[in-house]
């Protein structure tokens, strides 16, 4: 049967299985209805990766056994592995070399890799259905030896056999780099044959542990309310005693509350497991949280976070945000950043642009020119292979130790059928937002209600949540209607709204699988216009597109151009907001499908984020490249 015939038998049978799941449920007046939400399922937000689905089978031994085969890890520390290094691995004793030969990073080594059964389509509830291999134990990362040019042409040869002075046996070798960041459980290196289809185990390394499994890592900030004066610092630990913030120039101190989540928190279906709670779960570790108070706005300190027992962070400087209601914000904003490996590997889900949108906001952060970032949905699409978290930690860490750095929830973080999400899709991979929470925790009014707002210089931040139900008098609705209603605009003039799904979109999808959901458009845009809305910001498509001042899918007024040629939107005379897709701060891009949308006024398919300075009469935005690191679209709203 053809590899094609067996996706589409698996498609059918997956949408089948998740619809019988529901059938009999009593409908909801959410925004999305059955069949397009089965049918979503399949929608390309949870990208097929050549190396993320492997079907599961027997994994044996290969069956001719090689007694010169080894495999070598030469790292940093010697037998003990640093927090952030590249580890080389020297594969050697190989008699025939194969392109189908591949390392597998796993993590902790005792994980079975040896002998699993044939169930791919309980991993392709995700929407990945290559027919690769997936060990019992899902692999941090992997890559094929044939990545070293000299692997199939036996450059690195070593004689094994000697006989009369004269080689008779020679082997080939092998070198690869891969990037390992502490995840605090032991590593080991398996070579595999028979590429990923028909694994067979060649040879294993012998285990590395991390020099410190219990160091402080990852401290990233946040703003716990509006006032400029307090810092909420979160940060990983593989030690579960409390630890400590030190702070300040006096040598002010405070003592973290601990945290974590397992297997049991993620969410499954009875019918199809989940990846967080099977082969891809990892131990989290310990979440680590402590609020520094007594600051003053828009200054910088430095901090430091741990104990003498476990080690401390490295010094940090960071900076306060200013208040809500003072004159001036410079932020950043995007969406779907998520992470790409920094070495050779094929990884679970890749996002091709992440590493350098992460380079251009360090850059810009270490300037001091930035006060907070705002991440608007899908953050490390590590989608219930929960160590791709630290992977993800271990990226912003440059910038988000050093900044505020406030989320939204998206659909990558929270949907599974059966959960309580708006839309019954499997794209959390059974995270149903658990980890997303616990290592960034917003001011929300409860644990999974993720709306809250925020005020930050001349803004007002209203944050929702598309994914919990926004439908006209839900809970969210009417917050989100009382919270716009009731920012005094003399003290924060700017109203920006943000969420991750948006309404407008170039990139409309298909009809079975929109970007845009029309029910969420009916429920919630009237509420922009009647509270006055001036910016709204969104991701979930991945690329940058601006809009008129829009209503209705009609221009209700057109900026002009000032005298630098910028489009300028004059809310003097308020007529609708401004909406902007900024969803290309990683995952891999999306092109414009429409291109006569009237209120469609410029479209970049680029990576990169949003530049924003806020005054008391200006809100200036700017879409930053990040490969060119130029300016490719900007304009002003104003107001006098």
């Amino acid at each position: 049967m053809s590899t094609l015939i067996v996706v589409f038998i698996n498609i059918i049978l997956l949408i089948f299985l998740f619809m019988k799941h529901t059938d009999g449920a009593t409908p909801t007046t959410r925004p999305e209805r059955l069949t397009r939400s089965k049918l979503e399922l399949l929608r390309n937000h949870t990208a097929i990766s050549e190396f993320r689905v492997l079907n599961r089978r027997y994994l044996l031994h290969c069956p001719v056994p090689n007694p010169y085969l080894q495999v070598n890890v030469s790292a940093a520390g010697g037998a003990k592995l640093s927090d952030d290094e590249h580890v080389t691995v020297n594969i050697t004793g190989v008699l025939l070399p194969s392109s189908s030969d591949w390392v597998a990073m796993i993590s902790p080594s005792h994980s079975n890799v040896a002998a699993c059964v044939e169930n791919a389509i309980k991993y392709e509830q995700t929407g990945d259905f290559s027919r690769l291999p997936l060990l019992c134990h899902y692999p941090v990362k992997a890559q094929y030896v044939r990545n070293d040019p000299d692997y199939m042409r036996c450059s690195k040869q070593e004689c094994k056999e000697h006989v009369a002075g004269k080689c008779v046996l020679t082997t080939c070798g092998a070198t690869l780099s891969f990037h390992v960041v502490n995840i605090r459980t032991d590593i080991e290196f398996v070579l595999f044959g028979g590429g990923f289809e028909t694994p067979c185990i060649l040879k294993r390394s012998v285990p590395l542990k991390f020099a410190n499994p219990n160091k402080p890592l990852y401290g990233h900030l946040s703003s716990p309310d509006s006032t400029g004066t307090s810092m909420r610092i979160r940060w990983v630990s593989g030690d579960k005693s409390r630890q400590h913030v030190d702070y300040g120039d006096n040598g002010q101190r405070t003592t973290s509350s601990v945290s974590t989540f397992s297997q049991a928190d993620m969410c499954t279906s009875s019918l199809l497991e989940s990846p967080a709670v099977d082969f891809g779960w990892h131990d989290p570790g310990y979440i680590h949280s402590a609020v520094m108070t007594g600051l003053t706005p828009s200054t910088t300190y430095s901090y430091k976070y741990g104990s003498d027992s476990v080690g401390w962070s490295d010094e940090t400087r960071f900076k306060t945000v200013p208040a809500g209601g003072s004159n001036e914000l410079k932020f950043l904003a995007y969406g779907d950043m998520g992470k790409a490996p920094l070495d050779s590997s094929k990884q679970h889900y890749i996002q091709p642009g992440s590493i350098s949108v992460t380079k251009a906001i360090a850059d810009e952060v270490s300037s001091g020119k930035v006060d907070s970032i705002f991440h608007i949905g899908d953050i490390s699409y590590a989608t219930g292979f929960l160590v791709e978290w630290d992977f993800f930690l271990h990226q912003i860490t440059p910038f988000a130790s050093r900044v505020s750095y406030m989320t939204a929830i998206g659909n990558h973080e929270r949907d599974y059928v059966d959960s309580g999400s708006v839309y019954t899709t499997p794209d959390s991979g059974g995270e149903c937002g658990v980890p997303y929470e616990t290592y960034f925790p917003m001011p929300t009014q409860a644990k999974d209600k993720p709306w809250y707002s925020i005020e930050q210089g001349s803004v007002h931040f209203t944050v929702i949540s598309t994914e919990h139900n926004w439908t006209v008098n839900s809970e969210q609705y009417n917050w989100m209607n009382k919270d716009m209603a009731a920012v005094d605009r003399t003290r924060t003039p700017w109203l920006i709204f943000t969420g991750h799904r948006p309404m407008y979109s170039s990139s409309p999808g298909n009809l079975f699988l929109p970007n845009v959901d029309s029910e969420f458009v009916t429920a919630v845009e009237p509420l922009l216009l009647a509270n006055k809305v001036d910016l709204a910001l969104f991701g979930h498509v991945h690329n940058y597109e601006r809009t008129c001042a829009v209503y209705k899918q009609e221009c209700k007024a057109m900026p002009t151009k000032d005298g630098n040629g910028i489009d300028t939107y004059d809310n003097s005379n308020y007529t609708a907001p401004v909406h902007a897709v900024v969803g290309m701060a990683g995952f891999k891009l999306d092109g414009f499908t429409q291109n006569d949308n009237r209120w469609s006024l410029s479209r970049v398919s680029k990576f990169g984020y949003i530049r924003a300075h806020a005054t008391k009469t200006q809100l200036k935005i700017e879409f930053v490249n990040a490969h060119s690191r130029k300016t490719d679209d900007s304009f002003r709203i104003i107001r006098s």
